[in-house]
Protein backbone atom coordinates (compact mmCIF):
# COMPACT_ATOMS: atom_id res chain seq x y z
CA UNK A 1 0.00 0.00 0.00
CA UNK A 2 0.98 3.78 -0.99
CA UNK A 3 2.36 5.98 1.55
CA UNK A 4 0.23 9.20 1.27
CA UNK A 5 1.24 10.94 4.39
CA UNK A 6 3.11 13.44 2.01
CA UNK A 7 -0.15 14.00 0.43
CA UNK A 8 -1.88 15.05 3.53
CA UNK A 9 -2.62 18.49 3.62
CA UNK A 10 -3.00 20.83 7.11
CA UNK A 11 -6.47 21.46 8.06
CA UNK A 12 -8.12 24.69 6.03
CA UNK A 13 -9.82 27.61 7.56
CA UNK A 14 -11.51 30.86 7.31
CA UNK A 15 -9.23 33.57 8.04
CA UNK A 16 -10.96 36.65 9.28
CA UNK A 17 -9.68 40.31 10.69
CA UNK A 18 -9.89 38.70 14.48
CA UNK A 19 -8.51 34.92 14.27
CA UNK A 20 -5.69 33.82 13.09
CA UNK A 21 -3.62 30.55 12.84
CA UNK A 22 -0.79 30.20 15.23
CA UNK A 23 2.09 28.81 14.54
CA UNK A 24 2.65 24.65 14.29
CA UNK A 25 3.85 23.69 17.70
CA UNK A 26 4.74 20.68 19.71
CA UNK A 27 2.07 19.53 22.22
CA UNK A 28 2.17 17.01 24.79
CA UNK A 29 -0.73 15.72 26.80
CA UNK A 30 1.00 15.06 30.46
CA UNK A 31 -0.97 12.79 33.22
CA UNK A 32 0.89 12.02 36.68
CA UNK A 33 0.49 13.17 40.17
CA UNK A 34 2.76 15.39 42.15
CA UNK A 35 6.25 14.14 41.60
CA UNK A 36 5.19 13.66 37.65
CA UNK A 37 4.45 17.79 37.54
CA UNK A 38 7.99 18.29 39.67
CA UNK A 39 9.83 16.42 37.25
CA UNK A 40 8.21 18.18 33.98
CA UNK A 41 8.53 21.25 34.89
CA UNK A 42 12.26 20.90 35.42
CA UNK A 43 12.16 18.54 31.86
CA UNK A 44 10.22 21.30 30.02
CA UNK A 45 11.81 24.45 31.50
CA UNK A 46 8.34 26.10 32.55
CA UNK A 47 6.41 26.29 35.86
CA UNK A 48 3.46 23.47 35.41
CA UNK A 49 0.79 24.65 37.06
CA UNK A 50 -0.98 23.14 40.36
CA UNK A 51 -3.75 25.84 40.21
CA UNK A 52 -6.75 24.69 38.70
CA UNK A 53 -7.58 26.29 35.11
CA UNK A 54 -4.60 28.03 35.04
CA UNK A 55 -1.15 28.31 32.46
CA UNK A 56 1.65 29.36 33.09
CA UNK A 57 4.45 30.43 30.41
CA UNK A 58 8.05 30.87 29.89
CA UNK A 59 10.29 32.62 27.25
CA UNK A 60 7.58 30.43 23.88
CA UNK A 61 7.02 27.42 25.99
CA UNK A 62 3.38 26.99 28.06
CA UNK A 63 1.77 24.72 30.18
CA UNK A 64 -1.71 24.46 30.46
CA UNK A 65 -3.95 22.64 33.80
CA UNK A 66 -6.73 20.58 32.35
CA UNK A 67 -6.97 18.38 35.34
CA UNK A 68 -6.09 17.69 38.79
CA UNK A 69 -3.16 15.18 37.26
CA UNK A 70 -3.49 16.82 33.53
CA UNK A 71 -1.48 19.29 31.84
CA UNK A 72 -1.04 20.27 27.70
CA UNK A 73 2.47 21.25 27.34
CA UNK A 74 3.04 23.09 24.40
CA UNK A 75 6.23 24.40 22.58
CA UNK A 76 7.59 26.18 19.41
CA UNK A 77 7.95 22.99 16.60
CA UNK A 78 11.37 22.99 16.44
CA UNK A 79 12.26 22.25 20.06
CA UNK A 80 9.99 19.06 20.04
CA UNK A 81 12.07 16.89 19.73
CA UNK A 82 14.03 17.93 22.80
CA UNK A 83 11.68 18.67 24.68
CA UNK A 84 10.49 15.26 24.13
CA UNK A 85 14.07 13.98 25.30
CA UNK A 86 13.94 15.80 28.07
CA UNK A 87 10.85 15.06 29.28
CA UNK A 88 11.63 11.56 28.98
CA UNK A 89 14.28 11.23 30.87
CA UNK A 90 13.32 13.15 34.01
CA UNK A 91 9.85 10.81 33.56
CA UNK A 92 11.39 7.39 33.75
CA UNK A 93 10.86 5.51 36.57
CA UNK A 94 7.55 7.98 37.42
CA UNK A 95 4.28 6.46 36.88
CA UNK A 96 2.65 8.96 34.10
CA UNK A 97 1.50 9.22 30.60
CA UNK A 98 3.24 11.31 27.94
CA UNK A 99 0.81 11.76 24.53
CA UNK A 100 2.33 13.54 21.71
CA UNK A 101 -0.54 15.35 20.43
CA UNK A 102 1.20 17.86 17.90
CA UNK A 103 -0.65 16.48 14.86
CA UNK A 104 -4.14 16.02 16.42
CA UNK A 105 -4.31 19.41 17.49
CA UNK A 106 -4.31 23.35 15.94
CA UNK A 107 -3.89 26.57 17.42
CA UNK A 108 -5.65 29.56 16.99
CA UNK A 109 -5.80 33.26 18.00
CA UNK A 110 -8.83 35.14 18.63
CA UNK A 111 -8.22 38.71 19.14
CA UNK A 112 -9.66 42.44 19.47
CA UNK A 113 -12.26 44.06 21.71
CA UNK A 114 -14.68 41.87 20.50
CA UNK A 115 -12.94 38.70 21.24
CA UNK A 116 -15.05 37.77 23.99
CA UNK A 117 -18.21 38.59 22.19
CA UNK A 118 -17.65 36.58 19.36
CA UNK A 119 -16.36 33.53 21.69
CA UNK A 120 -19.75 33.32 23.74
CA UNK A 121 -21.45 33.43 20.64
CA UNK A 122 -20.79 29.42 21.00
CA UNK A 123 -19.16 29.07 24.56
CA UNK A 124 -21.51 28.91 27.72
CA UNK A 125 -18.66 30.58 29.91
CA UNK A 126 -18.44 33.73 31.39
CA UNK A 127 -15.62 35.03 29.36
CA UNK A 128 -15.48 38.79 31.34
CA UNK A 129 -12.43 39.74 32.40
CA UNK A 130 -13.24 39.43 36.36
CA UNK A 131 -14.74 35.66 35.34
CA UNK A 132 -12.05 34.59 32.83
CA UNK A 133 -9.03 37.37 33.45
CA UNK A 134 -5.85 36.75 31.85
CA UNK A 135 -3.84 32.81 32.63
CA UNK A 136 -7.01 31.19 32.91
CA UNK A 137 -7.71 28.18 30.67
CA UNK A 138 -10.34 25.56 30.70
CA UNK A 139 -11.65 22.78 28.34
CA UNK A 140 -14.90 23.73 27.32
CA UNK A 141 -17.44 23.72 24.48
CA UNK A 142 -17.29 26.34 21.13
CA UNK A 143 -20.73 25.31 19.56
CA UNK A 144 -20.67 21.91 19.30
CA UNK A 145 -16.37 21.41 19.38
CA UNK A 146 -14.20 20.31 22.23
CA UNK A 147 -11.89 23.11 22.55
CA UNK A 148 -8.96 23.99 24.98
CA UNK A 149 -9.74 27.99 25.64
CA UNK A 150 -7.25 30.28 27.23
CA UNK A 151 -6.96 34.08 27.77
CA UNK A 152 -3.99 35.49 27.09
CA UNK A 153 -3.96 38.72 27.34
CA UNK A 154 -6.87 41.42 28.00
CA UNK A 155 -8.30 40.88 24.50
CA UNK A 156 -6.52 37.72 23.37
CA UNK A 157 -7.79 33.94 23.69
CA UNK A 158 -5.69 30.95 22.63
CA UNK A 159 -8.15 28.41 20.99
CA UNK A 160 -6.65 24.67 20.83
CA UNK A 161 -8.63 22.24 18.87
CA UNK A 162 -8.69 19.09 17.36
CA UNK A 163 -7.73 19.27 13.40
CA UNK A 164 -10.83 17.75 12.54
CA UNK A 165 -13.09 20.72 14.03
CA UNK A 166 -10.58 23.41 12.37
CA UNK A 167 -12.62 24.63 9.67
CA UNK A 168 -16.38 24.20 11.70
CA UNK A 169 -14.63 26.41 14.22
CA UNK A 170 -13.12 28.59 12.18
CA UNK A 171 -16.69 28.97 10.03
CA UNK A 172 -18.40 29.27 13.24
CA UNK A 173 -16.51 32.03 14.52
CA UNK A 174 -16.26 33.67 11.16
CA UNK A 175 -20.34 33.99 11.22
CA UNK A 176 -20.34 35.00 14.68
CA UNK A 177 -17.79 37.72 13.10
CA UNK A 178 -19.99 38.28 10.25
CA UNK A 179 -23.50 38.69 12.42
CA UNK A 180 -22.23 40.75 14.85
CA UNK A 181 -20.47 43.61 12.38
CA UNK A 182 -22.74 43.44 9.88
CA UNK A 183 -21.65 47.20 9.05
CA UNK A 184 -17.98 47.04 8.93
CA UNK A 185 -18.03 46.07 5.40
CA UNK A 186 -15.54 42.57 6.26
CA UNK A 187 -15.69 41.79 2.81
CA UNK A 188 -15.06 38.12 1.47
CA UNK A 189 -13.37 35.03 3.03
CA UNK A 190 -12.44 33.21 0.14
CA UNK A 191 -9.01 33.49 1.53
CA UNK A 192 -7.97 30.26 2.81
CA UNK A 193 -5.19 29.82 5.55
CA UNK A 194 -3.95 27.20 7.16
CA UNK A 195 -3.96 26.56 11.29
CA UNK A 196 -1.28 24.96 12.90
Amino acid sequence: MPDLSAARSPPRFDAGPTLKPLPTAARYILRGGPAVRAAAEKAAGVGVPAEACRALTRDERAALWLGPDEWLLIAPETQAAALAGSLTTELAGLPHSLVDVGHRQSGCEMRGPQAATLLAAGCPLDLDASAFPVGMCTRTMLAKAEVVLWRTAAEVFRIEVARSFVAYVSEFLAEAERTSTPDEGLGSRSQLETFS
